[in-house]
């Protein structure tokens, strides 16, 4: 008599959540014991950003429907989020530079830089970059998610349209930019969120929206200010695997805002 399965017994924990085949993904390439840390950090950071798409995704959604109040709920959750990821870099620093050469060239051209989930997350946050979809072309489902992305409005082109909808004066040629193209802070876009500042009580709902979209900003900045020291800490300023330039490129990065009008305002406050 066989075994009785899953099936029979009913729905059991392991099952729900598929727990045999997750506990076996994790498949470092080298007998060192830092590697684990590293490919279950990396592979926890994508299942966050794939909750992160799925809350933005709804998120945008409701506002486009001008539904605001359950749409800061999911931006909420998207910054705790944020702020996970960005605190598991602390677990990252525990792994030595002399830990980490010992199994780097096992990762041979893979790297971060290649995450499409990281790159969707700024499609989605209008920080668009066609060079992007290259590193996807052996991927073919994953390469047809950017390009959606790619070629759809962003989180902040639909706060925009719903900020128009809402009485408030969007330039015309922000409403109907290409949206495949990243967005460019706009003198007009900077004094349409100076009126809702101005007038909060007036303008309350997306005020708080607003500040919901500073929130996601200032998470991304910060994580991505922590992926720099981190990589700092453990290659200095070696190149990063995959040829990427390494802290160099990531200090670049820093510069980049999502909804920069957001930003500059608080100077004209």
């Amino acid at each position: 008599m066989s075994a009785p399965t899953d099936s029979d017994r009913g729905l059991t924990y392991a099952s729900y959540l598929a727990l045999d085949e997750l506990l076996h993904l994790q498949r470092p390439l080298s007998d060192q014991h830092d590697e684990m840390l590293f490919v279950i950090i990396h592979q926890t950071k994508e299942l966050w950003l794939k909750q992160i798409i799925h809350e933005l995704g709804l998120a945008q959604s409701l506002i486009a429907a001008g539904d605001l109040v359950p749409a800061y709920k999911s931006m909420a959750r998207v910054s705790r989020i944020q702020a996970v990821m960005t605190q598991s870099w602390d677990i990252l620093t525990t792994m030595t530079p002399a830990d980490y050469l010992k199994f780097r060239d096992s990762l041979g051209t893979s790297s971060g830089f290649q995450s499409d989930q990281f790159r969707r997350l700024e499609y989605m946050l209008g920080l668009k970059d066609r060079a992007f979809l290259k590193f996807h072309e052996g991927r073919p489902d994953a390469l047809k998610a950017l390009e959606a992305a790619l070629e759809s409005p962003s989180l902040y082109d639909t706060v925009l349209a719903h900020a128009a909808a809402a009485g408030l004066s969007v330039p015309d040629e922000v409403l109907k930019r290409d949206v495949t193209q990243p967005y460019e802070a706009h003198p007009g876009v900077e004094a349409l969120w100076l009126t809702v500042y101005r007038d909060t009580d007036r303008w309350w709902s997306l005020y708080q929206l607003a500040e919901k979209l500073m929130d996601l900003d200032d998470a991304m900045i910060t994580w991505r200010h922590k992926h720099v020291l981190t990589v700092q800490r453990i290659i200095g300023g070696k190149p990063g695997t995959g040829g990427t330039p390494g802290v160099a490129y990531l200090i670049k990065t820093l510069e980049r805002r999502a909804f920069p009008e957001l930003w500059s305002l608080r100077t004209q406050l």
